[in-house]
């Protein structure tokens, strides 16, 4: 019998999978929104059902599809991007004045927390699933849960090195599936801490139990570049490092030869957006096809030529400001009206959330910060630099933590780092100091309406 996927919205933002079953006949379909706990997730195939929902959830436009990257770009950015935009709620975004009932903030708040109690429905019944299976669906879940619970404390929250972060408020922290919702069951949030460990639970185990190879599903690379990132943002140096470094030495991905070589295949102007495949440094991303949806960064981010709306253009002078004229990088932009990131320029190509650049530069600057300590993974800081500068036709003479951070900005432009790094390198944004409270996501208005125990963030009450 053919399974159907069906998910309810519950207020707080928290999502129940349900699976229902057709039946041989059509006079024997009750009408029905709801199915008992018991009844839904049977079988192993139920499961692996529930895990493609999962990460759906994931890819949505609101959460991995792209949306959180460019709000946060829009947050750090000063005279990088040239906004023009006709939604009000993302202009707040690059004025730095968000609002508790901005609708795509609460949009991020929503789809992440519904990929999470897809999540806690798989692996409420992970043993169901075949033993052969077992393993590898339990480890995908997890990186699934522990990297969504990363981004949402890391912007609904205040920075890791913001303060105590073992009293500063994050996110909930729900690791069972929520069927009804009562007072009983109101959730409060947890601590920044508390959040940043789950996120790191969840992706330990998942790196430990998953494949090294899962086509384009999470692998055991997947969830150690997360680890890496979520290291590096904590400031634990070390462990990022190392983390880092097992996706390097996996020796699974390489450096495509040239620099948009890396990035979807941008469509010819006039020909039909083609669906653009996983490269050789795609550690994981969100897949995208013209029949599932369109990458959300292309929206803003391409021109109306490659089926954007063209409303976050990138500055001239910034190009100018930063690029070297012999570096490659610079050519990766185009002149449509205004001057776009060359990066998004395919509304189908799929959404790359780690690439083994940012390893690479991850590593680099972990080894410079943790000098005279031997390198971990055996290569300097220098020549880790010089792998992402040679790509783009630099020389590297020098890997100063200046060099490091200023490559991570160059390689990784526009791609949802600009305000982490800022906050992780309490580097102030225009006039606003890089802990102000209006760099940190509002909680949405309308989950504090729907549950008592939330409480808002500092500078929106």
């Amino acid at each position: 019998m053919k399974k159907i996927a069906i998910y309810n919205i519950l207020f707080v933002s928290i999502f129940l999978l349900i699976l229902t079953s057709s039946c041989k006949k059509p006079l024997d379909i009750a009408p029905a929104d709801t199915i008992e706990q018991d009844q839904a997730l049977l079988t192993s195939k139920d499961v692996e059902v529930a895990l493609i929902g999962a990460y759906a959830d994931l890819s949505r436009t609101d959460f991995y599809g792209g949306r959180p990257f460019l709000i946060g770009d829009l947050l750090a950015n000063t005279n990088a991007i040239e906004w023009t935009g006709t939604y009000e709620e993302l202009t707040q975004a690059n004025n730095k004045s968000l609002l508790k009932t901005n609708t795509f903030v609460s949009n991020v708040w929503r789809d992440g927390f519904r990929a999470i109690n897809d999540v806690n429905n798989v692996l409420t019944a992970i043993d169901k699933v075949d033993a052969a299976k077992k393993a590898r669906i339990n480890g995908e879940a997890r990186f699934i849960r522990g990297a969504v619970y990363f981004d949402l404390v890391r912007l609904f929250g205040k920075a890791y090195n913001d303060g105590n972060p073992t009293t500063n408020l994050g996110v909930p922290i729900v690791l069972t599936p929520t069927t009804v919702i009562t007072e009983a069951n109101y959730v409060s949030r947890a601590t920044v801490a508390a959040g940043y460990q789950q996120a790191i639970s969840d992706l330990t185990e998942a790196e430990t139990v998953l494949p090294a190879e899962n086509g384009f599903f999470a692998t055991k690379s997947s969830a150690a570049g997360m680890l890496a990132r979520l290291y590096l943002q904590m400031g634990n140096y070390a462990a990022a490092a190392s983390a880092a470094n097992r996706v390097i030495s996996s020796e699974l991905y390489e450096l495509k030869a040239a620099y948009r070589q890396a990035f979807p295949t941008v469509q010819e102007p006039g020909s039909p957006a083609q669906p653009g495949s996983n490269t050789t440094e795609d550690v994981f991303s969100i897949q995208v096809t013209n029949l599932t949806g369109f990458n959300g960064l292309n929206e803003f981010y391409g021109s109306s030529t490659y089926g954007g709306r063209g409303d976050a253009a990138i500055s001239p002078d910034w190009i100018a400001q930063n690029y070297a004229a012999n570096d490659d990088r610079i050519n990766f932009f185009y002149d449509d009206g205004d001057i776009f990131t060359s990066k998004f320029a395919n509304q189908y190509g799929n959404v790359s959330i780690i690439r083994l650049a940012e390893m690479y530069l991850i590593r680099a600057e972990c080894n410079q910060r943790l000098l005279p300590a031997a390198p971990i993974g055996g290569r300097t800081p220098l020549q880790d630099l010089a792998v992402v500068r040679t790509r783009a036709g630099l020389t590297t003479t020098s890997a100063t933590l200046a060099n490091i951070l200023n490559e991570r900005k160059l390689e990784l432009a526009f791609e949802g780092f600009f305000l982490h790094d800022a906050k992780r390198t309490q580097t102030n944004i225009g006039s606003l100091l890089w802990n102000a409270n209006a760099l940190v996501f509002p909680v949405p208005q309308r989950e504090i309406d729907a549950n008592k125990n939330l409480v808002q963030n500092a500078g929106y009450n």
